[in-house]
């Protein structure tokens, strides 16, 4: 009986043990290999510019040696197709991650919560994983073996093991996590909130927060990491401003005032260029700023330089290889610009898929051997893009707003973006045959701002057809065509 018992209790013991050293090695990664910082690479004929396609659910694929769209990855239907019950594929195409290799893309589809992974030799979907709400922004890990992804509907940051394409962990984090991205020596990773004006810090080995740093806003859409390890500048959307952190001690360097729409921010510059897993090199950093219609060029002491107009709504940005040119998507333009970071002017325009968002250029796509295959032909077709102002009034940055008018796969999408109204109050935009007064009004769309005066509204009608000898006019009330006129056309 002695025997049986202490059998017993050594099973036992063994289990224990065998459990607390299978926990541990759980909650704790082993020691990441890295790989080393490849310096500044030329340009080639082998590398791409991916971007994500949020109203036609497309990865548009570009040539940069040539500025040639060469056709889109057809991951849904364009928008608004994906409202009915039957819908299976993705939507809202939004975020962008590559591995450090080249030969994987990560496509985050924020509406189906899906993570897509595409072979860049083929163009094939390898795989895709579906996780909890509203993913946004994500990144591979510095070795490639996983992709972490900001689940901005929750609470976490996602790790996905791709070999395995499944989810092994959630990270604890702030509510709202938007992006992440990794300090180029693999041992921590930055994510930033949409709801939490706060930085948070994770150890990549142990997979929790150890650091959470204040910031002046609860919205950041986009951050990364300077190649050096020594910075990560972060993005305030909705009060037009640039964080910068430092990267090894975690206190806020400063604040910059960058302008209205401040969405996507990047590092450029001769002898920089992109990098791996979210770092970029370079001297100089370079912000989007959407309500001015621009790129603004900030040097690393957060001194301005360059303010190069672009086009309508800029958003995602990426540098090339040697940070000699930097690529930008035109949210409201379905277009893909290149500008020189030496002279800091604009070289080209290529037409795109629609409403372009996160932007990446990858050296050597596919290993070296981008694929032509699987793409989907497309033909850019340029959006009207309407400005709307205070009447009486010149235009002012930040005030009013603008709608943006593309064709979907059968009808018309409007996107209408206003600030600075009247907060909780109800706005019909119209269309009438004069912008100061409404004549044989056509209402268009009635809508709410919300507590801070703001509102971004679609809409989907024949609405192209309307707009010849006709104004945009936003009125007062919910179809009150008595009602004041508040913004107009200039």
């Amino acid at each position: 009986m002695r025997i049986a018992n202490f059998s017993t209790w050594a099973l036992a013991a063994t289990l224990l043990l065998g459990a607390c050293s299978k926990k541990n090695s759980e909650e704790t990664e082993p020691d990441m290999v890295v790989p080393p910082d490849p310096g500044p690479i030329a340009a080639s004929a082998a590398d791409r510019v991916y971007l994500a396609d949020q109203s036609s659910n497309t990865v548009s694929v570009h040539d940069p040696s040539t500025n040639r769209l060469l056709g889109v990855i057809r991951l849904g239907k364009g928008r608004p197709e994906f409202l009915s019950p039957l819908y299976d594929l993705e939507s809202n195409v939004h975020g962008l991650g590559v591995s450090p290799d080249g030969k994987t893309l990560g496509v985050i589809a924020t509406l189906t919560n899906a993570v897509i992974f595409i072979d860049l030799a083929t163009n094939a979907v390898k795989g895709k994983v579906y996780v909890d709400r509203n993913p946004h922004e994500g990144f591979f890990t510095p070795d490639g073996k996983q992709f972490w992804v900001a689940v901005r509907g929750k609470d976490y940051v996602t790790v996905i093991d791709v070999e395995k394409m499944a989810v092994v962990k959630n990270i604890a984090t702030e509510h709202e996590p938007s992006m992440v991205v990794f300090r180029p020596d693999g041992k921590v990773a930055f994510v930033d909130h949409s709801q939490t004006a706060m930085l948070d810090v994770i150890d990549v080995k142990k997979r929790e927060v150890i650091a959470r740093v204040p910031v002046v806003s609860k919205f950041s859409p986009n951050l990364v990491v300077t190649e050096d390890g020594q910075q990560v500048w972060m993005t305030h959307k909705d009060v037009g401003k640039v964080t910068v952190v430092n990267a090894q001690t975690y206190a806020v360097e400063g604040v910059i005032d960058t302008g209205p729409g401040t969405n996507h921010v990047n590092l450029a510059g001769p002898g920089g260029g992109t990098r791996f897993s979210g770092a970029a090199a370079g001297d100089f950093a370079y912000v989007t700023v959407g309500g001015e219609n621009a790129v603004k060029v900030y040097s690393r002491q957060r001194q301005l330089l360059a303010t190069i107009p672009v086009g309508p709504n800029p958003h995602g940005l990426w540098p090339n290889g040697d940070g000699s040119k930097l690529y930008v998507g035109l949210e409201n333009g379905d277009a893909l610009v290149s500008i020189d970071t030496k002279t800091n002017t604009k070289l080209t325009e290529t037409g795109s898929g629609q409403a372009p968002q996160a932007l990446l250029y990858v050296v050597k796509a596919g290993g070296g051997s981008p694929g032509s295959g699987g793409l989907e032909a497309f033909t850019p077709v340029a959006p009207v893009n309407i400005r709307l102002v205070p009447l009486g009034t010149p235009p002012v940055p930040g005030v009013g707003g603008g709608a943006t008018i593309r064709p979907t796969e059968d009808v018309d999408e409007l996107v209408l973006a206003l600030k600075q109204l009247a907060p909780n109050t109800s706005y019909t935009l119209y269309l009438s045959d004069n912008k100061t007064t409404l004549v044989a009004p056509e209402p268009v769309i009635t809508f709410k701002t919300d507590a801070e005066g703001k509102v971004e509204v679609n809409a989907y009608y024949q609405i192209r057809l309307r707009l010849p000898g006709r104004f945009a006019v936003v009125v007062l009330g919910d179809k009150n065509p008595a009602g004041a006129v508040t913004l107009t056309q200039p």
